[in-house]
Parts: structure tokens; C-alpha cells; sequence
């Protein structure tokens, strides 16, 4: 440089606008790039030049005026930076001969701004920085703008999503959901709500269930200008959530297992529970098996197993090695009742034992009573056990002294007990007493899933008895489970051990399809008969079995509950003649 008028030469080499202004910011000069400014938006030079900067500078102009009324720009020191409407701008003080003299403005574009900083290294290693850390999670990030347009997505979304990230940047994400490549898209709930979201997305092309939290970002003016997306991967999630719970369930199961419920349990029982229904059942059992001095009612229909599941309530109980005492009520006379469960003492009736005898409650001790066909007792034979249940002793036959009743009642029945109440067949407060404790059975055909184990205990228990090895097929299993059995587990073990015994061959299925074809033709038959034509064949039946085992019509008579006149009169209706040693007119 030879002398100070190569000076706006130099200025003009400047790539950014600047502005001299003097104290009273007047403008004293522009430089090149300033004066091609304002020629662009077709303003003069000469129009600025001595005048006040105003309203060439709208915003610059107070803050320099403001900076140079300060200490700092009068020691030639401090600097302003701000952005305006289209241009960030600078103010530095001015100094001649070390005196402030005015300020100086320079004026740069955002690009330039933004040009330079990425050329700087701390500004590159920021940015390999974060897009390494952006790459590198686990996580899908998504970065959209306050409109919902795609600015980038990382490689770990890609994999989840099974997309290809050149081909969306610059996509809207109403795009993707018109599209079916998403089935909900956070970004629209958060550009609506203006807050963070969180929703569950099912990505159709991988199969993967996605938890995706929307984010978003506000500018100064608190408008919104990014949206970032975070999406996790919770498949993995649910089948842990899945394993977990399965967990639960084998841990509850074995927690079962060692309550006492397992299946092995109940097959060494001959007890079996594949059913909701039945489980419940044995889980009502089990928990009654652990009072004390209880009494329990087993209800259900004949063959159900009513007097397997007392014997499984007594195994499972404290008292598993005390006795187990069975009493048949429909079976014990009601003469012999009080005899039989109270015990006698010596010469307390005629034809007693000399020496007495002890009652099966004295029996079954600290054990179990079980009260099978109990809805069978008669009306005194009722009234003697209740009086023994409530007040928890009873009197042997011509004893002076009463003893404890120290045993578990368990009683059982399939008849209706409150219909019977109501038929003043059984006494009501009885049935209250029974019925403290109650247990419902299923009939086999309410409980299929538990067919296929039963048939194979059955078959096992009886291939060992008769040292065979029968066996059936699923096709008989699908027709058994059509079966409505009426008998329940009894008519079942019936028709096994019949078919195991007389079947030919190992595989007995025909065998025993045959036998149920025979029993519903049976059944068949029965249903399209009158009523007369039933009860004729009743009495005809009744009649000759009365007929073998009498010797004569009153005695026919008193066995089946009628006038002698009746029995003749029935005798001759279905012309069978009258036992061999008497007449019709005896």
C-alpha cells in the first residue's frame, strides 16, 4: 500500500457491506458491496451520503447511537452483534488519533455466516460428533420440520421400518400414512398439540410393534420448527412381557404342584382335572381339606365321583392318616340307622351283639365320616343326624354317657335336596347344616378336556387288572366327546372295561362305537313311547321280577307296596300267571 487513497480500494474488496457513521449517525461512507445493496433494490448512493442512518438502518442505527454515548466505544473498545430482518449486522467503534470518531457497520448474510462456521474444525468435529451419535443409537430418530416434512432418519430406523432414508427426506409424513407405510404418524398429534406424544405403531413390513415419542422444538418466537421422533423397538419387550408372565404362570403352577395339585396327585387318586371347571373344583376341595371339624356336601349327579373326591378331601387334609369311614344311606336300613352309626352297648336290644358294638362315627375317630346317598335317609333317621351335627356328640344305644363326635362329616347326594324341602321328603334345617360348606360337581359332559385322561387312567388300570393292551384311537376319543353319557365316569369305566374284556384286537373303537350306537337306538326307542306304554313296561317288569322271588300275590304285594286285588288285577292285565304254589283267587 503506497499511501491512505488505496483505502476505499481495499474497503471495497470487503465482501460484506459496511457503513461509516460519525457520532451523530450521519452516514459517512459505503463501501462497494453496500452501494451494489442498494442499487439492487434501486436506491442512490448520494440519496444516503451526509444523511442520517436511519433510514438506511432502521435497527442498527439506535444501538449504535446507544454504543457510542457508552464508556466501552469511547475507549475504542466493546462491539455490538445482532441479527435484523434479512442480515446479521456489527457495530465497532470508529477511532482517529485515538479519539472516537463515529462507528462502523458491517452487514453479512445468514449463508455467509453459516459458510464460514462449517469451515471451521470445532464446527466439523461438533457435527461428525452428533451425526455419529445420531447413527450410532439403537433407537430410530426421525427429524421432521414444523410442517411435517422428513429432514433425516437414522440407519437404526431404516432397519425397523424397512425404508430407505434417501428416498423420504423431503417427504411429508401424511405421505407415508396415506401410503400405508405407517399406521398412526406422532408427528401430526404433535404438530396439533404442540406437545410430546407417545403412541404405538405396528409396522406391517417387519411385523414389529413400535413405542414412538414425538418431540417438539421452538424457535425463538416459540414457533414450531423440528419435530424429533424416537422410536423403540418393544416386540423384543412383549415377548419378554409374554416369557414373563409364562413364568408366573409355571411358578403358580408349580406353587400348585406343591399345595397338592398335580395331576400326578390326582391320577394316583384316580382323580382327573384337565377342565377349568374341575380344577376349580379340587382347588375348593383342597382349601375345605384344611379346616378342622368341618362339614362338607358333595352335589352332583350319579357317577360323577362324589365318593373319589371325599377320599381325595381326606388324603389332603391333616388328618390323612386317620380313618376313612364309607356309610351307603340308601343301603342301611332305617331300623339298623342309629345302631350302625352310634354304636350299642351291651344287651341294649334284643339280638345285639353280647359283647356291643361301636358306631362308625366312634370308628372313623379323628378321621372322616363320608355320608354317601344321603338324600336317602329317612325322616327320623334326619332328625338323629342332625341333632348329632349340632351338637357335636351322640348317645350308642343304651349308653348313659354321650361321646364326641371328633370326626369330618362329609356327605353326599344326587338328588335335589331343595326340591326335596320343598316335597317335605328332607328336613330343611338339615340340609342348612350339610350345606355350610358345599361343592358342586360337574357331569362328564360338561367337561370334555377331561375325557382324553380319564379314558387313558381307565385304560391303563385296566390293561394292567386283565393284562391286556387295548387301545383307541382319536377317532373314537372325537366320537366319545359327542357322547352325552348319562352315567358320567361310572358309565364310562363300564363301557372300557366291558370293551377291553370282549373287544377283539388291540384297538377296540368299533367295539365300543357299537355299543353306543346300541344304547342310543335304546334311547331312541324309549323316547317315542307313550307314557302308558313306559309305565306298562315298568309294572310288566316289576311284576315278573316280584313274581321269581315270591310265593304267592300278598307277598307280591307287600314287597312291591300294593293291595293283593291290585296285584291280581295287574297279574291278569299283562297275562302273567301268579307264583306256582297259589291261585289267583287266593
Amino acid at each position: 500500500m503506497k499511501s491512505c487513497a488505496d483505502l476505499p480500494s481495499i474497503l471495497d474488496a470487503v465482501s460484506y457491506a459496511l457503513v461509516a457513521l460519525d457520532l451523530n449517525c450521519h452516514v459517512l461512507y459505503l463501501n462497494k458491496s453496500a452501494t451494489r445493496f442498494l442499487q439492487s433494490r434501486g436506491r442512490a448512493v448520494a440519496d444516503y451520503i451526509g444523511h442520517p442512518s436511519d433510514s438506511l438502518l432502521p435497527l442498527a442505527t439506535p444501538k449504535a447511537r446507544e454504543a457510542m454515548a457508552g464508556p466501552d466505544f469511547q475507549k475504542g473498545e466493546g462491539r455490538i452483534v445482532a441479527k435484523g430482518k434479512e442480515l446479521f449486522y456489527e457495530i465497532t467503534p470508529l477511532m482517529i488519533d485515538n479519539k472516537l470518531a463515529g462507528s462502523v457497520v458491517s452487514l453479512q448474510r445468514p449463508e455467509r455466516y453459516e459458510e464460514l462456521a462449517c469451515n471451521l474444525e470445532t464446527y466439523q468435529n461438533m457435527a461428525r460428533q452428533l451425526q455419529t451419535i445420531f447413527q450410532a443409537s439403537s433407537d430410530g430418530i426421525w427429524v421432521t420440520d414444523g410442517n411435517g416434512v422428513i429432514l433425516d432418519i437414522n440407519k437404526a430406523s431404516e432397519r425397523l421400518n424397512a425404508i430407505d432414508r434417501e428416498s423420504l427426506i423431503g417427504t411429508n409424513v401424511r405421505d407415508l400414512l396415506d401410503k400405508g407405510i405407517v399406521d398412526d404418524a406422532v408427528t401430526l398429534h404433535v404438530m396439533r398439540s404442540k406437545r410430546q406424544r407417545t403412541i404405538i405403531q405396528y409396522i406391517q413390513s417387519t411385523g414389529k410393534q413400535l413405542l414412538v415419542t414425538g418431540t417438539p422444538a421452538f424457535d425463538d418466537k416459540g414457533e414450531l420448527f423440528l419435530v424429533v421422533l424416537n422410536e423403540r423397538d418393544i416386540t423384543d419387550l412383549n415377548e419378554l412381557r409374554e416369557n414373563l408372565e409364562e413364568a408366573r404362570r409355571a411358578q403358580a403352577k408349580v406353587q400348585e404342584e406343591l399345595d397338592g395339585l398335580t395331576m400326578l396327585e390326582f391320577e394316583h387318586g384316580g382323580v382327573v382335572a384337565e377342565s377349568k371347571s374341575m380344577r376349580e373344583v379340587l382347588t375348593t376341595c383342597l382349601r375345605l381339606s384344611k379346616l378342622e371339624s368341618t362339614t362338607i356336601l358333595l352335589l352332583g349327579d350319579s357317577g360323577t365321583g362324589k365318593g373319589l373326591l371325599a377320599r381325595f378331601i381326606h388324603k389332603s387334609g391333616p388328618y390323612k392318616q386317620k380313618p376313612f369311614i364309607s356309610v351307603n344311606c340308601a343301603a342301611l336300613p332305617e331300623s339298623l340307622f342309629e345302631a350302625e352309626l352310634f354304636g350299642y352297648e351291651k344287651g341294649a336290644f334284643t339280638g345285639a351283639v353280647e359283647a356291643g358294638r361301636i358306631g362308625l362315627i366312634e370308628l372313623a375317630g379323628e378321621g372322616t365320616l363320608f355320608l354317601d346317598e344321603v338324600g336317602e335317609l329317612a325322616p327320623a333317621s334326619q332328625a338323629k343326624l342332625l341333632k348329632c351335627l349340632d351338637e357335636r356328640e351322640y348317645l350308642p344305644l343304651g349308653a348313659g354317657k354321650p361321646k364326641l363326635l371328633r370326626c369330618n362329616i362329609i356327605a353326599a347326594t344326587n338328588r335335589d335336596l331343595d326340591a326335596m324341602v320343598q316335597a317335605k321328603r328332607f328336613r330343611k334345617d338339615l340340609l342348612y347344616r350339610l350345606n355350610t360348606f358345599s361343592v358342586s360337581i360337574p357331569p362328564l359332559r360338561m367337561r370334555p378336556e377331561d375325557l382324553f385322561e380319564l379314558v387313558t387312567l381307565i385304560l391303563r388300570e385296566c390293561n394292567k387288572k386283565y393284562e391286556t393292551n387295548k387301545r383307541i384311537t382319536s377317532k373314537l376319543l372325537d366320537r366319545l366327546q359327542q357322547y352325552d353319557f348319562p352315567g358320567n365316569v361310572r358309565e364310562l369305566k363300564g363301557l372300557l372295561r366291558k370293551a377291553v374284556v370282549m373287544a377283539n384286537g388291540e384297538v377296540i373303537d368299533d367295539f365300543i362305537i357299537e355299543l353306543l350306537q346300541s344304547d342310543t337306538s335304546l334311547e331312541e326307542s324309549q323316547s317315542r313311547e307313550t307314557l302308558i306304554e313306559a309305565v306298562d313296561a315298568v309294572e310288566r317288569k316289576m311284576l315278573t321280577k316280584a313274581r321269581a322271588t315270591c310265593s304267592g300275590t300278598r307277598e307280591m304285594a307287600s314287597l312291591l307296596g300294593v293291595s293283593q286285588p291290585t296285584i291280581v288285577r295287574k297279574l291278569k292285565k299283562h297275562g302273567i300267571s301268579p307264583p306256582r304254589s297259589n291261585s289267583l283267587s287266593e
